[in-house]
């Protein structure tokens, strides 16, 4: 009796342990007679990779900055301080010029919005949820490259006067780069029948998210029109003076954190149970981002201008894996 239990023993171990794997193997309640309800719940790994194009108002934001303006009592042309400096340093006389007024340079609007390609790639980590199949939420992060915002001039317009008259006006050109990353939540909803995802069919999906969005500006800054270097906190905390007494500013970085909203849609194809092709749109928005000019170790900063109303349309391909 006691060799037949000592070689029972194996065999209900064995089938123990068939047991467990079995548990382990497949989701979802027990149900009976080593049966398994399976829920649907799987984790979800995506990644992603493809094109970007942003685009953006740009907003004047360098706030309080005045230059003055003289009349050429010869022509009658209107000209900034710069100029009518050059002009007498030449030899001319300052009695040609009558004051015109000063103009505030905030007024000015941009020439030109941002509007530029990059490249963009992601990942997310989620989880379909038991017993609702179609609906999957995910983490994940976004990063839109570095794409230029190249201008020259940056302001342009018609500038009133304090003595009302108005004239032309130019001023500043910048050279710079934005690059962004977001780290998203995000609700997806799969547009299909049943438990497990069809093969080699067209799955199409819709999904909705907020985000934290960090925004990396770099700034260099430079006046070919010569009113910026008329103003004396420019002149001696964010540049040094060069020739004919124009001012080189200091290369000017900036990180800008904001709140991001989030749409996306796609399709999937299933390639096997648990891989899917993956080609997807998202649009991000993001309220505001700057670009500030900055002093020699950047204890100072100035605002100079911002994207207002940026907008990334991403389009990806990836692949999806859910197990």
């Amino acid at each position: 009796m006691k060799g037949r239990l000592l070689f029972s023993l194996p065999v209900i171990l064995c089938a123990l342990v068939g047991s467990a794997r079995a548990d382990w193997q497949y989701p979802g309640r027990y149900v009976g007679v080593g049966a398994y309800d399976d829920d649907g719940s799987r984790f979800v790994l995506s990644l992603r990779g493809g094109a970007s194009f942003g685009m953006g108002k740009i907003q004047n934001d360098i706030g309080a900055l005045t230059v003055g303006y003289w009349q050429n009592n010869i022509n009658g042309a209107i000209v900034s301080d710069a100029y009518r400096e050059s002009y007498i340093a030449g030899g001319g006389s300052a009695s040609d010029f009558v004051d015109a007024g000063i103009g505030s340079l905030a007024t000015l609007p941009a020439k030109e919005n941002f509007k530029e390609l990059s490249f963009t790639a992601g990942a997310s980590l989620g989880w379909i949820l038991p017993n609702h199949n179609n609906w999957r939420l995910e983490a994940g992060w976004d990063h839109m490259s570095e794409s230029d915002y190249n201008a020259s001039p940056l302001f342009e317009g018609d500038l009133p006067l304090s003595s009302g008259l108005s004239v032309f006006t130019q001023s500043g050109a910048v050279e710079s780069t934005i690059a962004s990353d977001i780290i998203s939540a995000m609700v997806y909803y799969d547009f299909y029948d049943g438990v497990q995802k069809p093969l080699y069919t067209i799955v199409p999906y819709l999904g909705l998210g907020a985000g934290y969005a960090i925004t990396n500006t770099v700034m260099n800054l430079s006046d070919p029109y010569g009113d910026l270097s008329s103003d004396v906190d420019l002149r001696e905390n964010f540049g040094t003076v060069g020739d004919y007494g124009v001012v080189k500013f200091y290369r000017s970085e900036h990180t800008n954190s904001n709140i991001a909203g989030i749409v996306a849609a796609g399709v999937s194809y299933g390639l096997s149970e648990t891989a899917f092709l993956d080609f997807g749109a998202r649009i991000i928005y993001i309220p505001n981002s700057k670009w500030v000019l900055q002093n020699s170790d950047g204890t100072r900063h100035r605002d100079w201008f911002s994207t207002k109303d940026l907008v990334y349309a991403n389009f990806t391909l990836g692949l999806r894996f859910e197990f």
